[in-house]
């Protein structure tokens, strides 16, 4: 027993042991468990670019297992993945292995279950095939349009160019600067007579008060001025000319009879014709009517 356990046999012991924990922790480190059992199937692709050991495998986003190995098939020249699942998962008969890369260029493994009852037996190999990554699709949809946008490019800064060397669009600039500097001396000159103005309104303030002062001591005397009895005197005036004016339309009183009797008006109307006559023959035949004696 003695020479069993000799010093070279504790080394190599100990040399052993440490290069299983040195292994280990290397695995652990990939995120490989080897106490965790694991069912191992082969993907074929065309181009693993970016796809590494310990690269994660997925199922809408869930992790479930590992790339365990990439190799290359000399004869094929396919790249053949191995991958490490976990031991609970059946692949169903159909169903692929699509390897993505995301915009860092860090690449995984999609699996895309198909609806079948059969499975891939363990230690098969999955079809896989390569996802079209954003860069391929910038490059194979966006890069023709903007190939396609670069003339009209062309033609509109060659426009920009005509409309920035016309000789109007200057003038307009200089036109611009023009009214920029007129209203920043009206600007100014506003300021400057923004005191006056500011003391014209307080004294138009200062009189608007007096007149309201006025106002007031008016409505003051107003108010203390008799005009109900004012309103009486009036209104018994009034009463009084319409009295005098029913007077003198009524045929009762002697103005109503001569403003109303129609043949009195013609009697002194016929009267004043009789001495206008008169008149006239006295002029005419004064020795008619004034006779003269001589003594």
């Amino acid at each position: 027993m003695k020479k069993f356990f000799s010093k070279e046999v504790k080394i190599a012991i100990a040399v052993i042991i440490s290069l299983a924990v040195l292994f280990w922790g290397i695995e652990y480190l990939k995120g490989v468990n080897l106490f965790k059992p694991a069912n191992f199937y082969y993907v074929e692709f065309k181009n693993v670019n970016g796809l590494t050991d310990s690269a994660p495998v997925t199922i809408n986003g869930y992790q479930i297992g590992l790339v365990r190995e990439i190799n290359y098939d000399y004869n094929t020249g396919a790249l053949v993945v191995l991958l490490g699942l976990e031991k609970d998962l059946r692949i169903p008969t159909g169903s692929k292995a699509v390897l993505a890369t995301d915009l860092l260029g860090t690449a995984q493994i999609q699996l895309e279950l198909a609806q079948s009852d059969t499975y891939y037996e363990v230690g098969g190999k999955i079809p896989g095939e390569n996802a079209i990554g954003m860069m391929d699709k910038v490059g194979g949809e966006l890069l023709p349009s903007v190939a396609d946008l670069l003339p009209k490019v062309d033609s509109i800064l060659t426009g920009l160019n005509a409309i920035v060397s016309n000789p109007a669009l200057q003038q307009s600039v200089g036109r611009i600067d023009a009214i920029t500097a007129d209203l920043e001396a009206s600007s100014r000159e506003l300021s400057q007579m923004l005191p006056t103005i500011m003391s014209n309104v307080e004294g138009a303030t200062a009189n608007l008060d007096s007149i309201s002062g006025n106002l007031t001591g008016l409505s003051a005397k107003l108010s203390d001025m008799p005009i109900d009895t004012t309103v009486a005197n009036i209104n018994a005036t009034v009463a009084q000319l319409n009295d005098m004016t029913a007077k003198l339309n009524s045929t009762e009183s002697s103005l109503g009879l001569l403003l109303n009797d129609r043949g009195l008006y013609d009697h002194l109307d016929g009267a004043v014709t009789s001495l206008d006559s008169l008149f006239i023959d006295i002029k005419k035949n004064p020795k008619r009517y004034v006779t003269i004696k001589v003594f």
